[in-house]
């Protein structure tokens, strides 16, 4: 889009006060477009706000909101995500809701590469959908999504890999306590599967760019770069300053110490972002994910 397109565009962003809603705000108000932001609390204004975006009060669960909201807007990317055993439920309500109000608008939904389970060598977005329990309902959300493409609506989904930057995300997700609370850092079985990752600034600039994607578009946001587990524990053995301090574990005691999430983190996968970069010129910046993770970049 042009520069002045961007400096006309209103964009509705759910989960901004988060990880990547903060990068994805900052990514937005770089393109001089104006933000609003979905918030809980007191404290989350004040995040966006500091950003620059306006905050909106309320939940995902306020969907007479969410579609006001997105009716004001010329744009949404939703990266809110509701916590508990009912986030298959309260996130088709959402997207239903934001894209009753979103229109013929752009309307962003993230998802997740972790849907495709192991892969065979690298893969694009087409390949065979194999998720592991933890995240088989985003298939049906997503379908429906996809599926307002055929009524005129333009729907998007970007699909992150594991995120990582700035010593948090779902990197560090996975080295938090319980995992290394003997000071080592785990690595489920031998570590030889491989990772997609993506930073999580990369990531931010792939959802501002996906407002001009395609209706039906889906992209994974991950670069070709795909380290082993064990390098990746490897890497934040050396940000904890403690080098080499591996500590091995089966997936059986990875789930007990961390629950279902340890069984993805197990996947090995190699997806490509190219689509993303073709067809949207994405051009992620980093590229040296292990020198980030140890070094906290």
């Amino acid at each position: 889009m042009s520069s002045r397109e961007a400096s006309s565009m209103k964009v509705f962003v759910t989960g901004g006060s988060g990880y990547i809603g903060q990068a994805t705000i900052k990514a937005l108000v770089r393109r001089d477009i104006q933000v609003s932001a979905l918030v809980r609390s007191e404290e989350s204004a004040a995040v966006v706000n500091g950003l620059g975006a306006a905050a909106v009060h309320g939940t995902l669960t306020d969907t007479a909101l969410l579609t006001e909201a997105a009716r004001a807007a010329d744009g949404i990317i939703h990266l809110g995500q509701h916590a508990g055993p009912d986030s298959a439920d309260v996130d088709r309500a959402a997207a239903e809701a934001l894209q009753d109000g979103a229109g013929p608008g752009p309307y962003v939904h993230t998802g997740g590469v972790w849907v495709y389970g192991d892969t065979d060598g690298v893969v694009d977005e087409d390949a065979p959908l194999s998720p592991p329990r933890l995240t088989a309902w985003r298939l049906e959300n997503e379908k429906r999504v996809l599926a307002r493409a055929a009524t005129g609506e333009r729907p998007v989904v970007v699909m992150p890999g594991v995120v990582f930057g700035h010593s948090a995300g779902l990197v560090e997700t996975f080295y938090a306590e319980p995992g290394r609370s003997d000071g080592a850092v785990p690595c489920i079985g031998d570590g030889a599967n491989h990772w997609s990752v993506v930073h999580v600034d990369d990531v931010a600039e792939l959802y501002a760019l996906a407002l001009a994607a395609p209706a039906g578009s889906v992209y994974a946001g991950t670069i070709d770069v795909y380290p082993t587990a064990a390098e990746v524990g490897d890497a934040v053995s050396r940000a904890i300053g403690r080098p080499g301090a591996v500590r091995r574990l089966s997936l059986a005691e990875a789930e007990e110490r961390m629950g279902p999430i340890a069984r993805a983190f197990a996947l090995d996968q190699r997806i490509t972002g190219a689509r993303a970069r073709r067809e949207l010129g994405w051009a992620p910046a980093h590229l040296d994910p292990l020198a980030a993770l140890a070094d906290g970049s």
